[in-house]
């Protein structure tokens, strides 16, 4: 008997051992799993949100880094010509203000000139596309494709270039700038010899320089003023560029550049960098203490220096608080080399 008491012991033993949880049980542990999955999700969810704002603020620090680089560029280089900057530059080009014209890029007295509230419409601007209140700049430059003059025939009008650099694309009407450490000269290139090694630049009709002579002061005769580049004198075409805020394919805005042919006049406006929503500039006034916006600006070839100020959105459109785009402002300053000592 006693045998049997303990065999049916350990049968109840193992059905109270075998026994499941009970709802409350099961309830308390899907609270506590679902306590858990909420805490684990609210961490993706906080660590995706802290993710997306970095790559925000990523892309409008790159944005505004492009923007400042690209158009640095030709600020610095404003009104640079190669060679001396003493000021002294001959401008023979049809299309400049000696000759009669008003083309933009072809006048050297505005190798730097911004325009905005208060001041005329930029000339080089369609202003159906600039985005209204903003800022715009145009500068003049020599090109980097500088070619070295062994000889110039200055009573044919041409020059010997001492090599010819296979990458440079020199057209016949192009723009270009002559300069050694006397003067500088803007002419018309009429025609180009790559084999000859030969640009010339002798009047060709209504459309070619206003004179043969490069000399300076400018007199647009058909002598001119006569002069002769020596060796080694610098030869480059003539770069043109105007920034503005414009109005981009995608509805939004973007910061382009305007370049033109010299050789046809043509202008194309590229953009540089989408997102840019607003740029306003001031300009150093030498020998002004402060930056002042265009419209104050008496003296042009006086201005130094440049700040402008970016406002940039990133790309991101939700990545900011109420699921609005991240915006930035950013100040960037750059001195126009030529004219600083």
């Amino acid at each position: 008997m006693s045998g049997g008491r303990r065999h049916g012991a350990w049968i109840e033993g193992m059905a109270a051992g075998n026994r499941g949880f009970t709802l409350i049980e099961l309830m308390v542990a899907m609270l506590l799993g679902l306590i858990v999955t909420a805490g684990v999700i609210s961490v993706f969810l906080a660590n995706q949100d802290v993710y997306r704002t970095n790559e925000a603020l990523g892309d409008v620090q790159d944005s505004s880094r492009v923007a400042f680089e690209t158009m640095a560029i030709n600020i610095r280089a404003a009104g640079l010509v190669g060679c001396a900057n003493n000021g002294q530059v001959a401008n023979v080009l049809p299309e400049g203000p000696g000759h009669g014209g008003n083309a933009w890029w072809a006048d050297w007295n505005n190798a730097l000139r911004g325009y905005g509230e208060g001041t005329a419409a930029d000339p080089a601007l369609n202003p159906d596309n600039q985005v209204p209140g903003t800022d715009s700049l145009m500068t003049l430059e020599a090109g980097d494709s500088g070619m070295s003059i062994a000889a110039n025939d200055s009573g044919a009008g041409t020059f010997t270039l001492d090599e010819v650099d296979a990458n440079v694309d020199l057209q016949p009407g192009d723009a270009m700038i002559v300069c050694d450490p006397d003067h500088a000269a803007l002419f018309r290139a009429t025609s180009y010899d790559s084999a000859g090694k030969t640009v010339g630049y002798a009047p060709q009709g209504s459309l070619s320089n206003c004179s043969i002579g490069l000399g300076y002061p400018t007199v647009c005769t058909p002598a001119g003023t006569a002069y002769t580049f020596g060796a080694n004198a610098s030869l480059a075409s003539l770069v043109a560029s105007d920034w503005y805020i414009g109005k981009n394919p995608d509805g939004g805005s973007s910061l382009y550049r305007v370049s033109v042919d010299t050789g046809t006049g043509e202008s194309s406006a590229q953009e540089m960098v989408r997102n840019v929503d607003q740029m306003d500039i001031t300009y150093h006034q030498s020998p002004q203490p402060s930056y002042v916006e265009a419209s104050k600006v008496t003296d042009w070839s006086k201005v130094d220096a440049v700040a402008v100020t970016f406002k940039v959105q990133s790309t991101d459109t939700r990545a900011g608080t109420d699921a609005k785009p991240i915006e930035r402002s950013f100040v960037m300053t750059a001195t126009v080399r030529n004219r600083v000592n």
